[in-house]
């Protein structure tokens, strides 16, 4: 008989991005190869854990704004990564203790700590599903378990289509997601540039494709604006995620913008 159990299935000398992003965080959920990786890539390109650091707070301030002013009251985080600090639920159900969750992701490791992800409010709900982005029909039927797809929803997709590299590929999953949701529901999407330091990204870049650890497409704020057709952006637009509301959080004067780019809109 085979262990096929999440422990049983994490290859701790290979690096994931998950595991990565959850050293940048200051997480503990991270392994050697993870912490060589992360600081390979923060020493050729400094400024990959302030980029970390404020996606996540884009991500506390757009689930904020949907729950408190557009009154979403169902998400669908694909690509959550590891637990951490305000997850997802925590910032909706802090809103409307009913609000409904499920999370997905690919990487073991994440189904390994996702009981942190399904503290929910008893009077909400929360689901983890172990899937791939790119399996939208199976994300879909196993997400309804918990979400009502007649109901608006918010389907994020934060930092997971850079790893659909084919432009045409990655509008096809974002319209079939859209397509079962009913009008009032929402889109966040958030990818990596190579705008802000365009030298140093395309050699972070190239750094993890020579090393076979995991692909990301870096794509132009044009390119990741263009996910947003047919959907009604919603103020400021596409901008960085340092930037993206950002007079919400008590800092002063706008900050400078880094190389990961955002955009939350709605379906008309």
């Amino acid at each position: 008989m085979t262990d096929d159990s999440p422990l049983s299935r994490i290859d701790t000398s290979r690096p994931s991005q998950a595991r990565a992003w959850n050293y940048w965080l200051g997480g503990k959920h991270y392994y050697p190869a993870d912490k060589e990786l992360a600081d390979m890539l923060e020493q050729h390109y400094p400024g990959m854990q302030e980029i970390a650091v404020h996606t996540r707070a884009f991500l506390r301030r757009a689930v904020r704004h949907l729950a408190e002013e557009e009154g979403i009251r169902q998400f669908l985080d694909i690509g959550t990564g590891l637990p951490t600090e305000d997850n997802t639920h925590e910032v909706a159900q802090r809103v409307d203790p009913a609000s409904r969750i499920v999370y997905v992701d690919n990487d073991p490791v994440v189904l390994l700590h996702a009981r942190a992800l399904l503290t929910s409010h008893p009077d909400g709900s929360c689901d983890y599903l172990e899937a791939d982005v790119r399996d939208p029909d199976d994300i879909l039927t196993r997400a309804a378990r918990t979400l009502d797809f007649t109901r608006p929803t918010a389907v994020m997709l934060l930092g997971v289509l850079g790893t659909v590299r084919d432009d045409a590929a990655a509008h096809a999953l974002i319209q079939r997601y859209m397509d079962v949701l009913p009008s009032g529901s929402y889109l966040m999407v958030e990818d990596g540039t190579k705008t802000v330091k365009p030298e140093a990204a395309a050699e972070a870049e190239q750094l993890r494709d020579d090393g076979h650890v995991y692909s990301y497409e870096l794509r132009t704020p044009e390119r990741i604006e263009r996910f947003f057709a047919g959907l009604h952006l919603i103020e400021p637009g596409v901008v960085s995620v340092s930037q993206w509301r950002s007079e919400e959080e008590p800092v002063s004067g706008l900050p400078e913008p880094v190389d990961a780019y955002c955009g939350v809109a709605r379906k008309p």
